[in-house]
């Protein structure tokens, strides 16, 4: 990414807030901030008892607001406030984010930040109106080489008209009038190996009403739809020049080239809250106006990318049955249980995977949980046992704790399961290691004040 902070006036005051509020950033997460505070002044934490924000547009919330104060929160914005959330990742904060419009998530920063931090506010037109706007990006698309004369036609004309850059073109398909999702994916990542600009892929069926200007100004690794809030629409797809962005457009194209037979959009899903576990991924979660439909004309927002398409689920994507576990996880913009929080390598070998359950967070605080996640996420860092790497997973009830364990065991990982808050030890992974003679892959244990030990969960709680 382009974005930094280096002599930034501002720095030092924002450093002290973040200190002073025992927020943990990582560089991805501090850049992202660092282009809030350059374009809405310097941020001020939410208090629940304050009534207002001082005056301030860019609102910190470190602790979930529920019931009444969720209420004086959304009362006390205004269109052009953003509200940033740097532990995102915890659910307790998903009631705030479904009265907001999801602006963006920056993925977790290693054991350096190992958090989810989430952006967003009342209308779009914060960040939309009246910022710079850098380059903008290189349209693509592609259609089946058997498809009728005159296809994506319009497509050509509107981005002719609006002065944009593209590539539209025939591809080999293996189904009659079809280009499946690994074709689609290969296609965007040749487009991207062969170019030195961000990538803007776009359905050819679809018509550019407007310019999106809004890509140019963003300067993040991926932007995408979620159609109800949840499902990733792989209509409109914006890949930036990053590594984090390569990573997921490869992810994808391999995953989809194995799933074949599976929803691009949903395979394009799971990609996502992979490479986010992995890498730090800044997405920015694009308004309804780069996924209009022709039902949806009549709405106050004036579309930029206007999709042929009616406006339901079987349209966007034949796979009605979601799993129902993550509806709530993505409508939050978040990564949720049974997938993995964060995922760290190690440099040593010998033991395996280790999949960490902190269970029971929905009873703690949000500072608790930060700290448990920072906890485990450094005892890792700096002492892995001999394991290959962490998957560390937050589990607010019992189903997300059953469904971690249950994928663990298919993985044959270690599981260790910890309930906030508890003091960890630096050598907690040392202790895990040695708490069996052998790899003990599949077998669950448990961390409470006696140490680590297996067996039976009722001595744990």
């Amino acid at each position: 990414m382009n974005r930094t902070d280096a002599g930034n006036p501002d720095a030092a005051s924002l450093d002290h807030l973040l200190d002073s509020n025992h927020i943990r950033l990582g560089r991805q997460h501090r850049l992202r901030l660092q282009w809030l505070v350059a374009r809405f002044g310097d941020p001020v934490v939410w208090d629940r008892h304050q009534a207002t924000s001082g005056g301030r547009r860019l609102i910190i919330v470190i602790e979930p607001p529920t019931g009444p104060d969720v209420e004086l929160l959304y009362r006390a914005l205004h269109s052009k406030c953003v509200v940033v959330i740097p532990f995102g990742e915890n659910p307790a904060f998903d009631f705030l984010k479904s009265k907001l419009k999801d602006f963006g998530t920056v993925g977790p920063c290693g054991a350096d930040g190992p958090h989810e931090l989430w952006w967003g506010g009342v209308s779009w037109s914060a960040i939309s109106n009246g910022q710079e706007a850098g380059q903008a990006p290189l349209v693509v698309s592609c259609y089946p080489a058997d498809a009728e004369e005159g296809t994506a036609l319009k497509l050509r004309r509107a981005l002719a008209s609006h002065r944009l850059d593209f590539v539209i073109e025939a591809v080999d398909n293996v189904i009659p009038g079809e280009v499946l999702g690994f074709e689609k994916a290969r296609f965007i990542l040749d487009a991207w190996e062969s170019q030195e600009r961000a990538i803007l892929w776009i359905e050819p069926d679809a018509v550019v009403a407007d310019s999106p200007s809004l890509l140019a100004k963003l300067d993040c690794d991926f932007a995408v739809h979620k159609w109800n809030r949840c499902e990733i629409s792989a209509r409109t797809l914006y890949f930036g020049r990053s590594g984090a962005a390569e990573a997921l457009l490869r992810t994808w194209h391999d995953l989809s080239s194995t799933y074949r037979g599976v929803w691009d959009g949903y395979v394009l899903d799971q990609a996502w809250s992979l490479v986010c576990s992995q890498r730090s991924l800044d997405t920015v979660w694009l308004p309804h106006s780069y996924h209009a439909t022709p039902a949806g004309r009549g709405s106050r927002s004036r579309p930029v990318i206007l999709h042929n398409v009616d406006a339901t689920m079987s349209s966007l994507g034949p796979d009605l049955g979601f799993p129902t576990a993550l509806r709530a996880a993505r409508r939050a913009s978040r990564t949720g249980a049974p997938e993995s929080l964060i995922v760290i390598k190690s440099r040593q070998t010998g033991q395996g995977a280790v999949s960490v359950i902190l269970r029971d967070i929905q009873s703690i605080g949000s500072r608790a949980v930060a700290a448990s996640i920072e906890a485990i996420a450094a005892a890792f860092d700096k002492d892995p046992g001999g394991f290959d790497h962490l998957e560390l997973a937050l589990c607010a009830w019992q189903a997300d704790v059953t469904a971690v364990t249950s994928a663990a065991k298919l993985a044959n990982n270690r599981i260790l399961e910890i309930a906030p808050p508890k003091d960890l030890p630096t050598d907690l992974f040392r202790r895990l290691a040695e708490s069996a003679d052998k790899p003990a892959g599949g077998r669950v244990f448990y961390f409470s004040e006696t140490g680590v030990t297996g067996g039976s969960p009722r001595d744990y709680h």
